[in-house]
């Protein structure tokens, strides 16, 4: 019906103009005025004529548009179970939290995603990497670890210097399982240092200096950085390249280097090098 009254419009104008013309041409006898009002009627309908079908397609793409942003309200208003309403506006809290990282500029991943990734970028970098990390246990057998661990040795195979900042408390570095993951990777020739948690600077002292809380992160080449949360959920990681966020990672890892210790081994042991005698 839309299309048709458009149509029917177009043809009244141009009736509407022919017939004018007409008048002047045989009731008037001005010949002259008679086609320049023909003219200026077929140029004023084919103007109309056009200026509808833009109006008319931009309508179009609004109202698809419009239906499109409010697919999931319809959606749940149409939902006549209350907890299911309920359920659904669960989920879509979550996921204004996801879309509210990703305008951040962070992708967020699983954990097998998170070290699937960090195994990429570290196969990717030609140059510096630089880590923090708690004492995981499982750098030697969990499976996504194990692979991310064996991509540090390819890059230091590569020439890449890694450096590594573990977290732990003051009497960490007597454990033995603290050992067991320290050891190995200062034999493969990974620069390990370790940083006391009471050392380092505040939760509160960090965000004001625009950096992230997470203590789990790498920073690779200067220009991509992955980062654990520091309280996991749905996601257990996050990644980015935005040079402002990998800017903001930098002064972090800054902050906590300073307040590092370099250590070495010492036969079966791990030891501050400080104390080396």
């Amino acid at each position: 019906m839309h299309s048709k009254i458009h149509d029917m419009a177009v043809f009244i104008e141009f009736v509407a103009g022919s017939g004018l013309a007409i008048f002047f041409h045989f009731g008037l006898h001005h010949d002259e005025a008679a086609y320049i009002i023909f003219g200026v009627g077929c140029l004023l309908s084919l103007a109309t004529y056009l200026l509808r079908a833009d109006i008319s397609q931009a309508q179009d793409k609004i109202l698809d548009k419009y239906d499109y942003a409010h697919e999931i309200t319809f959606a749940i208003s149409r939902m006549t179970d209350s907890e299911c309403q309920a359920k659904a506006h669960e989920i879509m809290a979550g996921t204004r939290n996801i879309l509210a990282l990703l305008q951040q500029g962070y992708v967020p991943f699983d954990e097998t995603e998170f070290y699937m990734k960090a195994t990429s970028y570290l196969e990717e970098s030609r140059r510096r990497v630089k880590a923090v990390n708690p004492v995981t246990v499982g750098w030697d057998r969990r499976g996504a670890l194990l692979n991310y661990y064996q991509s540090n040795l390819r890059a230091l195979a590569r020439g890449v210097q890694i450096t590594r900042v573990f977290v732990l408390n003051r009497e960490g570095l007597e454990d033995a399982t603290v050992q067991k993951v320290l050891l190995p990777q200062i034999r493969d020739g990974i620069d390990v240092r370790i940083a006391y948690r009471d050392e380092l600077p505040t939760e509160s002292d960090m965000r004001s200096r625009n950096t992230t809380s997470s203590l789990e992160f790498a920073i690779f080449d200067d220009h991509v950085v992955i980062a654990a949360f520091s309280h996991p959920g749905a996601y257990f990681g996050r990644k980015t390249g935005e040079p402002t966020l990998v800017a903001s990672h930098q002064r972090l890892y800054d902050l906590i280097e300073h307040h590092s210790h370099a250590v070495a081994a010492e036969g079966d042991r791990v030891v501050l090098a400080a104390e080396r005698p």
